[in-house]
């Protein structure tokens, strides 16, 4: 008996990571007599990786990039090596940006691409500011609501807009967004910056693991919409990317791709939008009775605009785009969070992480209502972070059990679980004059719409399908607007207490915030959620940069978003679940449950993360990268 007792203690000591499943289990009861009953055992695991040197990070699986002149972290070996070699050729950290992203909407087409959209924040050392881009398309000005909701109708119930097929597809932003930062931080022509990519689409790029399994899965989702007639098109897409989809370690090729950058290298931003590619696009979208018009490419801009920040433990400012993004729930989150003491509580512990649920639902009870296109929704997003606002908020939070009911706390002029899941892409570079860009790019779920136009060699994003049906809400479908969006690059600044020289009282005024991480992660609504997560692990855990990233994560599931119904008590009324990574301790799992919350294990979308950090006292960058993607960081 006593035997047995030792070895399941064992087995459930060594099996943390483990889901824990009931089972039954026969045991010996005295001498002679046996019974079965129902305990809880651990699922057999898989083998784990290796020990690390005791250096005192404990969760990190390798070592961060230090890095003296400049840094790149991607999520492909190919485009963070492109993004170097434009800043050893004196490029900036923009150039090697666009290089960057051109390359991975080669290499990575499950996720972003020039049929997208791109939002960027940039620190620029010689103004000593933080600007932000938001290179969002637009719906077309051709169709109507109706339009949309027969699409609708015909395919998804009348409930939501398809993922697959034209009444998703929405103005590519990305080409713009990428001329946009170029004519003003660029240094290199940026025939340069496309030559790369340019180059392996004629020669062949190299297809790593986890792209590979994505590219084989998109190939899937999209059999439904063609045999239901929803994707009114996809030859050009099977000849392009799925004949057949790529394995690892296959060489990519797409000369289209090659063609169409080497016209927009050539001609500039208006080849493809009010050039022979645009007449192309409009040809295209005409012969499969789809939407956009011309007119829609050449009436498209971007827009500059000005990142929104709050102070988060004082010595700590995080930046992140306004709507029509998300990023600002993060800082909601974080103003929320500012109330309890997650040191104390512990990494991974039940407090900690049930006061974080419980700020994002509340957060995203007002994302639901209120984030929309700003230009038609008239919202200013200094409201959700006005002071006293979340602090107010945070005071609803119970952490022994989940809030029965969250509703948005402000009110709105005049939102269904459809953005759980993004594709995107997310990188950050940083440049030898101090220059550091957050740069997102994303064709939203999977790899975008289904739509490839004539030889061009690219797949439309399927982003608009992020618009509301209802036409009392800010975020309903209309023509020629912006749709609510996921993607969202990050910033941080961080007091350099130790280099102050000025040593008026109280230290902490003196001190100015300095640029410190430039950083991200990918993955529809997890997005402000692993934001917040990676800010936490690195201020109020103490955790490295590869650290905070390699991490387990959880994700919250539920409640109202911004594509559904403006007044929708149902979802009000949903708790929700929380999905975990199997990093996250077995008795964390078990006292969610007890205190009344869903829990799911292992399930959670940890989403890709990026970052790049100063380190204040030497100077150097550190660069770090997603364990849970194919990418690098490096650096020179």
């Amino acid at each position: 008996m006593t035997a047995v007792r030792t070895l399941l203690t064992a087995a459930l000591a060594t099996s943390l990571s483990a889901c824990i499943t009931p089972e039954p289990v026969t045991k010996i009861v005295e001498k002679e007599v046996i019974v079965t009953e129902t305990v809880m055992v651990p699922q057999p695991t898989a083998p784990g990786p290796g020990d690390r040197m005791p250096t005192g990070r404990d969760v990190g699986v390798r070592s961060s990039v230090v890095a003296p002149h400049g840094a790149a972290a991607t999520a492909h070996p190919l485009a963070t090596q492109t993004a170097i070699d434009v800043l050893k050729a004196g490029g900036s950290a923009v150039d090697a940006a666009i290089a960057a992203n051109a390359m991975l909407g080669l290499v990575e087409p499950t996720a972003n691409g020039i049929g997208g959209d791109l939002f960027a924040i940039v620190w620029d050392p010689e103004t000593q500011q933080l600007y932000g881009y938001e290179g969002s398309g637009r719906s077309p000005k051709g169709a109507t609501l109706a339009d949309i909701q027969a699409k609708a109708d015909e395919y998804m119930d009348g409930e939501m807009i398809p993922f697959h097929g034209s009444a998703s597809v929405t103005v590519p932003g990305t080409v713009d967004g990428w001329f946009a930062l170029h004519e003003k931080f660029g240094k290199l022509p940026i025939a340069d910056d496309l030559s790369p990519a340019i180059t392996y689409a004629r020669e062949g790029a190299p297809i790593p693991e986890v792209i590979s399994y994505y590219w084989h899965m998109n190939q899937k989702r999209f059999q439904g919409s063609v045999e239901s007639g929803a994707l009114e098109e996809f030859d050009n897409a099977t000849e392009t990317y799925f004949s057949p989809p790529p394995r690892e370690g296959a060489l990519f090729k797409n000369p289209d791709l090659a063609d169409t950058l080497s016209q927009i290298a050539e001609g500039g931003r208006d080849a493809f939008y009010k050039g022979e590619l645009a007449e192309r696009m409009d040809a295209y979208f005409t012969r499969i009775g789809g939407f956009l018009r011309y007119e829609d490419f050449a009436s498209h801009t971007g827009n500059w605009i000005e990142p929104v920040c709050v102070t988060y433990r004082q010595d700590y400012k995080v930046c992140e785009l306004p709507p029509s993004t998300q990023g600002i729930a993060a800082l909601q989150m974080l103003q929320m969070l500012e109330k309890f003491d997650l040191r104390s509580m512990g990494y991974g512990s039940t407090d900690s992480i049930m006061a974080q649920v419980e700020a994002k639902r509340l957060a995203f009870a007002d994302r639901a209502k209120g984030y929309a296109d700003p230009d038609f929704a008239g919202i200013d997003p200094q409201m959700f972070i006005a002071e006293g606002y979340n602090a107010k908020r945070a005071e609803l939070i119970d952490l022994s059990k989940p809030m029965p009911n969250v509703k948005a706390g402000l009110d709105f002029p005049a939102a269904d679980k459809k953005l759980e899941d993004g594709d995107t892409t997310y990188l950050t570079v940083a440049d030898e004059n101090g220059m550091m860009v957050s740069l997102i790019q994303s064709n939203f779920a999977g790899m975008g719409s289904g739509l490839v136009a004539d030889n061009m060699g690219f797949m439309f994003q399927d982003r608009g399908q992020l618009f509301s049906l209802d036409p009392a809400h800010p975020n309903v479908w209309e023509p020629g607007k912006r749709p609510f969006h996921t993607i969202i690059p990050a910033f941080a600044f961080k007091k350099d207490m130790p280099g102050c020289q000025v040593r008026a009282e109280p230290i902490e005024q003196a001190c100015p915030f300095e640029p410190w991480l430039s950083f991200g992660l990918m993955g529809g609504g997890m997005q402000p959620q692993g934001h917040v997560q990676v800010i936490l692990n690195l201020v109020d855990f103490d955790m490295g940069l590869q650290e905070a990233g390699d991490a387990a994560r959880w994700e919250h599931r539920g409640g109202c978003e911004p594509t559904g119904k403006y007044d929708d008590p149902a979802c009000e009324a949903d708790i929700g679940k929380v999905l975990l990574e199997s990093g996250i301790p077995t008795d964390t799992r078990a006292e969610l449950e007890a205190r009344g919350v869903e829990v799911e294990c292992c399930q959670a979308n940890g989403g890709g993360y990026q970052a790049i950090m100063r380190d204040f006292e030497s100077g150097a960058y550190i660069a770090a990268t997603e364990l849970r993607k194919d990418g690098i960081a490096s650096g020179y």
